[in-house]
This record gives C-alpha cells, sequence and structure tokens, in this order.
C-alpha cells in the first residue's frame, strides 16, 4: 500500500498505549472532499479504502472524489471503482474448488514458465469447513458422534487436499470440521470490526471488509462490517491480489422505528423485512439500517437481519458501529485492546453511531415501526413469501389448490406401513432448527430451548413422523444450552445435536426414514418442512419434500409438536398433555423478558473465549489426517473428489481473440427466478443420471456418492450434474398432453431427440456447435455458487441471454468466460416466439466491444425466417471487460502474474 495522499488523509491515532496510522474522512473532508460526514456510513468504508489505496494506477484522485459526488447522483451515475477488501472467507464446498484452482494456477505457472510461489494469497483467507455435515442420525444421543463419523470416512480425501492447501499456501487458515457454521465463526471469532496490519514500521487501521465464497457473508454486516458474497472465481482473484470492479451502488435506507411486541421474534423481524426489500427492489444495491429503532436492537438481531440480504436481493445489509456493537464484542470475548480501538477509531472517522447522529444522505428511503410485526413464517419456496402464523394452515390450503393442484385430496390420509400412524399432505416431516441466519441469535435459540421445556412439562412429544435436528452454527450455543439446563428438554424432544454446520438449509437434511419416503413417493403426497433457514427454493431441502417453510427456531419446535401445517398454531391444539387437557401454543411460548434474562445468565465472554482458544487444532478426526507437505499438489487420477481442471489447458502467455458466436444452439429456455440451486450441482446425485453413472463406472457404490457440494472439487461430476436439478423446467421438453418435463432435460436440435442435458452437451460439443441459454426475470439468484457458471462453462455455453440477472451470478458467468446478455425494449424469448429449435448468431465479440453497450442477436427461425434482437451486453466494467476476452477472470491474473 502506498497512497497519493491527495487529500492529506493520513493521520495518528493514539489508543491506550499504542498508535496507529489512519486515513480520515474528517481530515479529507477539511482537504477538499465536502460533505464526505454527510454520506452513509457503507460508502465512508468504500471512501477510505479508496484513499488507503490511490495509487494513481487503479485508484485515481477522481475516483476518490467519485464518492463523495455521489451525494449529488446518490449512485445513479454509473462510475467504476476499484476495491480492495481486507480478507477473504470460504466454506468448504467453495473452497475445495478454489483450492484446486489455485493449485491449477500453480501448475499452469509453471508451464508458462513462471515461478509457482506466485500463485499464493495477499490477503488473509479463512476457509471454515462447515458444509459437509449430514443429517443422517437423529433423534438419539449418538447423533452427533455418528453423524461426524460419517462425515470423515466420506470427506477424508478432500480434507487431506485442504490440509495440504494448508501447508502449502501462505495466509490461508483452514478452521476444521465441527466448529461451526463460517458466518458464524466470522461473527463470534473472526471478524474484528477494525482491522490492523503492520506495513513499513507502522501500525495501520482500517475497517474490517471482506468477501465470502457464500453468499450469506453478509451476516457479518451486523457487527458493522462491510462483506458481501462472491463467486469463488472472485474470491480468488482478491486473494491473488486483484481489486474488486464494482460500480459505485446506490444506498437504500431503512429506517428502524417503535420496539418489537411480546412474543416477536427476530425471525419474524427478519422475514416482514425480506419481503419489504425484495417488493422495494435492492438487487444489486446497498441496504443500511438507521433509526432510533436500532437503539435497543442486538447484534445477534442486526446479524439476523444482515444474514438475509441475498433473500431480500441486496449486495449487503449493514449496520453502523455503536454502543451494541462493543457489548457485542465484549460478550463475544474479543480483547480489551481491539475494543478500544474500535470505538476510537468508529469515532474518529465519523463512523459511530448513536442517539444523536444525524441521518445519512440515501439515494432512497422505506420505514417499518417494529411495533407492526407479526408472527410469520415463509414459504411454500421463496424466502420473500411471507406468511402470517395465523394465516399460514389457511394459506397452504390455498397453495395445495393453486401451486400443487390437490386442494379436493387435503384430508387425505394414509397408513403409514408397519406403525400406528397415518401421513397426510401437509404434514411435517423434517423440522430442524439448523442455518447460520437464526442459530448465531441466543435470544431465539434459547427461546426455542424454553419452549421445549414447557412443552415437555406438560408432556408433549414431537409427532412420530417427523425427523428433528439441532445443528447450530458454533460450539457457543451446545455450551449455553447446557449451562442454561434446555439440553435435556430439547433431546426429549428429539431436537439431538446433530453437527455443528450447515445442514438442512443447504440440502443436507439426510434421508428421510425410509417408510416415510416411501409412504410420500407412492402416495404423491404433498409433505412438509419447517426450519429456521434461509432458504427454501424448491428441490433444495430434501427430495421427498415439496414445500418448505422458513421459520422461527422456537416455532420449528411447535411444529414438530404440532405435525403439521395444516393445524393453526394460534388457534388448535398443538397436542394433548399428560393431564389429558389440550395444549394450545401460547400456554408454552416464553415471555421476553424470561428470554432476556436466560440470555443475560448464560452467555457469557468465558463461553466464547474457551470455544475459541484452540479453533484451528480441530478434534481426534482432523488431528489424523495426514498430509505432504508440498509446492504443488500431487494430483490422482484415479480420485473421484479432486480432478486437475482444465481451465487452463492450452493456454497461451497472450489472449486469443474472442471468436463470435455463430449458428449456436439453445441448450435450454427457462422462465423466471431461475436459481444457483437449479443451475449449479447441488444435493443428491441420482445413480441414472449422468454424474451416477460417471462414478458407477468409476466403481463408486450408490452408498458412497455422497453429494454434489462434496465433489465441486471435480469437474467431471460437476459439469454433468449442472442443469440437473429434479425440480428444473426447460421449457423445450414437454410431455404428450403438453406439460413441461421436470429435471434436466432438453432437445437435441435438429434432430428433435429428448436427453439429458449433459448428454445433449456433449453431442453438440462433438458436431462442435456452440450453445446459448435463454431466461427470464432474476436469473442465477441464490447463493453465490461459482459452479453455476463454471459448469455452463464446460458445457459449452458461449452466452446466457435473460430479462435480468442476479448481482453474483452475472459477475461469475464474465468470470467464466460466458456473455450475459439482456432483452431490451419489454423483449422475452417467449415474445420473440422462440421455441428451442432456432439457431443464435451474435457478431462482433471479437471487436471493440464496450462495457454496457447494445449488441445484436440474429435469431434464426425453424422455417428460415429471421429476426434481428437488440441485447444489453452486461459486461458492466473495463476490467470484466478484460476478463471475457481472457476467458475468464483466472486467465486474466495468471497472465498478469506471468508477466510480472
Amino acid at each position: 500500500m502506498s497512497s497519493q495522499n491527495s487529500y492529506k488523509a493520513e493521520q495518528k491515532l493514539t489508543v491506550g498505549s499504542k498508535t496507529y496510522t489512519y486515513y480520515s474522512l474528517v481530515e479529507a473532508e477539511k482537504n477538499g472532499l465536502k460533505g464526505a460526514s454527510n454520506l452513509p456510513f457503507s460508502m465512508k468504508i468504500l471512501l477510505e479504502n479508496l484513499l488507503r489505496f490511490e495509487d494513481n494506477r487503479t485508484v485515481m484522485k477522481e475516483d476518490v472524489a467519485a464518492i463523495v459526488g455521489w451525494l449529488d447522483n446518490r449512485g445513479k451515475l454509473e462510475k467504476e471503482i476499484a476495491y480492495r477488501p481486507a480478507r477473504v472467507l470460504m466454506q468448504d464446498f467453495t473452497g475445495v474448488p478454489a483450492v484446486v484452482d489455485l493449485a491449477a494456477m500453480r501448475d499452469a505457472m509453471k508451464a508458462l514458465g513462471g515461478n509457482p510461489e506466485k500463485i499464493n494469497p495477499l490477503v488473509p483467507v479463512d476457509l471454515v469447513i462447515d458444509h459437509s455435515v449430514i443429517v443422517d442420525e437423529f433423534g438419539t444421543p449418538n447423533a452427533f458422534a455418528d453423524n461426524v463419523e460419517l462425515e470423515y470416512k466420506r470427506n477424508g480425501e478432500r480434507y487431506r487436499f485442504l490440509k495440504w492447501g494448508q501447508s502449502a499456501f501462505k495466509n490461508f487458515s483452514v478452521v476444521p470440521p465441527g466448529t461451526g457454521i463460517c458466518h458464524q465463526v466470522n461473527l463470534e471469532y473472526l471478524a474484528q470490526t477494525v482491522w490492523t496490519k503492520q506495513e513499513n514500521g507502522n501500525e495501520i487501521a482500517y475497517p474490517d471488509t471482506l468477501v465470502g465464497t457464500d453468499s450469506h457473508t453478509t451476516m457479518v454486516n451486523g457487527l458493522g462490517v462491510l462483506g458481501w458474497g462472491v463467486g469463488g472465481i472472485e474470491a480468488e482473484a482478491v486473494m491473488l491480489g486483484q481489486p474488486i470492479s464494482m460500480l459505485i451502488p446506490e444506498v437504500i435506507g431503512f429506517k428502524l422505528v417503535g420496539k418489537l411486541k411480546e412474543g416477536i421474534t427476530a425471525t419474524d423481524l427478519v422475514l416482514t423485512v425480506t419481503q419489504m426489500l425484495r417488493k422495494k427492489g435492492v438487487v444489486g444495491k446497498f441496504v443500511e439500517f438507521f433509526g432510533p429503532g436500532l437503539n435497543d436492537m442486538t447484534v445477534a438481531d442486526r446479524a439476523t437481519i444482515a444474514n438475509m440480504a441475498p433473500e431480500y436481493g441486496a449486495t449487503c445489509g449493514l449496520f453502523p458501529i455503536d454502543k451494541r456493537t462493543i457489548d457485542y464484542m465484549r460478550t463475544s470475548g474479543r480483547s480489551a485492546e481491539r475494543i478500544a480501538l474500535v470505538e476510537a477509531y468508529a469515532k474518529a472517522q465519523g463512523m459511530w453511531r448513536d442517539e444523536n447522529t444525524a441521518d445519512p444522505v440515501f439515494t432512497d428511503t422505506l420505514e417499518l415501526n417494529l411495533a407492526d410485526v407479526e408472527p410469520s413464517l415463509s414459504g411454500p419456496k421463496r424466502p420473500q413469501d411471507k406468511v402470517l402464523l395465523e394465516t399460514a394452515a389457511k394459506e397452504f390450503a390455498e397453495v395445495m389448490d393453486k401451486e400443487f393442484k390437490k386442494a379436493a385430496e387435503i384430508g387425505k390420509r394414509v397408513k403409514v406401513e408397519g406403525t400406528d400412524y397415518d401421513l397426510g399432505h401437509g404434514d411435517v416431516v423434517i423440522a430442524a432448527i439448523t442455518s447460520c441466519t437464526n442459530t448465531s441469535n441466543p435470544s431465539v435459540m434459547l427461546g426455542a430451548g424454553l419452549l421445549a421445556r414447557n412443552a415437555v412439562a406438560k408432556g408433549l412429544k414431537s409427532k412420530p413422523w417427523v425427523k428433528t435436528s439441532l445443528a447450530p452454527g458454533s460450539q457457543v450455543v451446545e455450551e449455553y444450552y447446557k449451562k442454561a439446563g434446555l439440553k435435556g428438554d430439547l433431546d426429549a424432544l428429539g431436537f439431538n445435536l446433530v453437527g455443528f454446520g450447515c445442514t438442512t438449509c443447504i440440502g443436507n437434511s439426510g434421508p428421510l426414514p425410509e417408510i416415510i419416503s416411501k409412504t410420500i413417493n407412492e402416495n404423491d403426497l404433498i409433505a412438509v418442512s419447517v426450519l429456521s433457514g434461509n432458504r427454501n427454493f424448491e428441490g433444495r431441502v430434501n427430495p421427498d419434500v415439496r414445500a418448505n417453510y422458513l421459520a422461527s427456531p422456537p416455532l420449528v419446535v411447535a411444529y414438530a409438536l404440532a405435525g403439521s401445517l395444516n393445524v393453526d398454531l394460534t388457534k388448535d391444539p398443538l397436542g394433548t398433555g399428560s393431564d389429558g387437557k389440550p395444549v394450545y401454543l401460547k400456554d408454552i411460548w416464553p415471555t421476553t423478558a424470561e428470554i432476556q434474562e436466560f440470555v443475560q445468565k448464560n452467555v457469557t465472554n468465558e463461553l466464547f473465549e474457551s470455544r475459541y482458544a484452540d479453533v484451528f487444532a480441530g478434534d481426534e478426526h482432523w488431528q489424523k489426517v495426514e498430509v505432504n507437505p508440498s509446492q504443488t499438489y500431487a494430483w490422482d487420477m484415479g480420485s473421484t473428489y479432486v480432478q486437475h481442471p482444465p481451465y487452463f489447458e492450452g493456454m497461451t502467455k497472450e489472449p486469443k481473440p474472442v471468436e463470435d458466436i455463430v449458428n449456436a444452439r439453445i441448450l435450454g429456455l427457462f422462465l423466471d427466478s431461475i436459481t444457483t440451486d437449479h443451475i449449479s450441482p447441488a444435493g443428491n446425485i441420482r445413480a441414472n443420471s449422468p454424474a451416477g453413472k460417471y462414478l458407477m463406472d468409476r466403481q463408486v457404490a450408490v452408498a458412497d456418492f455422497n453429494q454434489y457440494g462434496t465433489r465441486r472439487g471435480n469437474h467431471e461430476v460437476m459439469e454433468r450434474g449442472t442443469f440437473a436439478n429434479i425440480r428444473i423446467k426447460n421449457q423445450m421438453v414437454k410431455d404428450a398432453d403438453g406439460n413441461v418435463v421436470e429435471g434436466g432435460y432438453t432437445l437435441h436440435q435438429p434432430s428433435g431427440e429428448q436427453m439429458f442435458i449433459f448428454d445433449a452437451a456433449a453431442k453438440y460439443k462433438q458436431e462442435k456447435v456452440p450453445l446459448v441459454v435463454m431466461a427470464g426475470k432474476e436469473y442465477g439468484s441464490g447463493s453465490s455458487r461459482d459452479w453455476a457458471a463454471k459448469g455452463p462453462n464446460l458445457l459449452g455455453v458461449r452466452a446466457v441471454v435473460a430479462e435480468s440477472f442476479e448481482r453474483i451470478h452475472r459477475s461469475n458467468l464474465i468470470g467464466m468466460g460466458i456473455l450475459p446478455l439482456v432483452f431490451q425494449n419489454g423483449e422475452s424469448w417467449q415474445s420473440l416466439g422462440v421455441k428451442g429449435n432456432e439457431t443464435v448468431t451474435i457478431r462482433g465479440l471479437s471487436g471493440d466491444i464496450k462495457p454496457r453497450q447494445i449488441m445484436t442477436a440474429e435469431v434464426k427461425f425453424a422455417d428460415g425466417s429471421v429476426k434481428n434482437v437488440e441485447l444489453l451486453c452486461r459486461i458492466d466494467t473495463l476490467d470484466e471487460l478484460e476478463y471475457f476476452r481472457n476467458g475468464g477472470i483466472l486467465q486474466y491474473v495468471l497472465r498478469q502474474l506471468a508477466a510480472a
């Protein structure tokens, strides 16, 4: 770092016995950046970043000034800046392929005659192994130990590879399995709110910022840390010293006033906020929370809201630093020195919020009175589809009619073979306390424990058809459950600990008991899951479960007791107590005061300090994982988990001109809201799928298939699972009655033969035919999955034409050399009459393309007619254009490092 310091911002800050160098926004405002103090807090963080990295090359003086110029244009002016986050956070699903890419880049650097050691993280990288544990065993005292045993058995090869990465790369730390979810570990331990580093004899202090290879990286925004999710390929570039090229964003201010009513949870609040912001339309924008409602809002509640930024579509959801931030840092065991620095730094920078702070300037605002929040769920398949608890049963009946066309069957019950109970539409078969969103929040977690205690005291039990599980985001949760004496009550209802990690929310719910699965599938029942997660997309949670609802942890327990979404929890009894009388939810719901008393008494800094004292050591399983340290990785060609990827094969020092897309075939026609879950391989690998056949050809037994997420280090498996989601609907493929066929199928053209998308792509590749995909609005929403771009790249997709893109996926497509294009003038593939048997030609790609230029696609129909279609090129910045011309961001970085 060598700032030009055009605005004389470099200053000294003394805190206790230490003196820090920092880049003062107050001084910069005095020296030309007039109005900087009126900026939103998120924009102040960007401003400090540009001041610190002003180098007259990637960051110019005018770039710094443009941040303050935002006060006039409010982000409406498209201005590109180069932003450098302080660090990178990864989880193992996205981390394994990222380390695979880094290992392959070392090989490629060697092949280009460069030094492999140049491929090394230049900023701190923390990888938390949290996505691999599966809820195979549940409802028993041995569930945790058994699931850990299975996790290591399935993932030993991946874990050896990650341990090799930890030894091979500098600035790269691995948090072992069984520690917690990356976002909760980040919030409770890794994040510092103000970061420091030694440079040229000075200790520099600056805001803690990051990008993460998981969209819920935003959770740490609740601690005043600016961070968001990016694809693995973009994160790798940051690791290798590249700035993030981004447009200065619009910032939407969300004003909170009032207080939550008695009995209302943080989950109820976040589902309300998510619905409001989705309706507002904040995709690609920053959201920042302000107002008097923050005064009494804990960091845990803030983090719950910030976590859901991907669900409301925003880049981030930032809460400013204030007294509550300091309270949380103290409770979570941060050092006294760090806490003092955070407060002093925030106040010196004008980044401290209190009751007297003037509201910042925003692009636009909206407001919520917290007193208006009601008990809520969200479902049956989108996080933004909020349902009031009091109308949930009634609205499920409407879903049965409109969504599933089974209104006449609502009362249908089927005997479960070998049991004394039956099963029907709307029965809850999964009740999971899971995911980073809520398990980081002691108030809702202890609320669930207290509700369980009260239920047990009344003699209630979970229904026998419900698969119950407790998967906290950190070991601290188990500790405060034990300390509060609530663990036994949760165990009594089947909510035994199953693992520390991201489970049901990402599809690691494990199989349902065989008799339940059989009953559901043989009778086409609409089974339900209720989970305290952030994602409920169709086909995600469990292949047997069609309707999925997000809810607070206490409501998860309540629905396990009720056993059905047809039960109105506000009026109907949950069951019959041991005294023979009906028990209602209001009878066992703990009071807000009682919950807070338990939080204050049982959630202490001693718990955090003890559980995080040796966070990188791991358990005895991790310590037994053996690796041989080496500069480059010794690839095992027989591995079905980790393979050398093909991205750099035949790579030259200079990029070849991009070829035009001529007579491309359409691989898929999709409607709105196609998520990365639909595109990227996720969940179970089916035996009759291309990926399943590949594994069986290599003598992998079906029982050892594991899942797509754990095989992300093997491109052969992943490309076969691209567009293979069981619920995806390619509108080209219809049955004899004209209904669209579910699953990863397409029609090969011109033969019209129906086949798996992978098989068709392989055939097109042999025929040397390029491919395009067409879609509707919000293409690529959901998790920040780089395989949703890597997979299509390997299949031969050259361009995706959609009505709109979700932020991360658009970036990832470019990062893999795929052209994102947007229909113009209200057009869509439907309005153009596209059926899927057309050819598409897009020329001029090797010429002088400019960001966001209008391009023309020539669509030739089966009858020989031609339509010229205007498309907006969604390569937004000059840096993105360079990535595209190089065939991808990693190729660009590799060439830059090889030439240095």
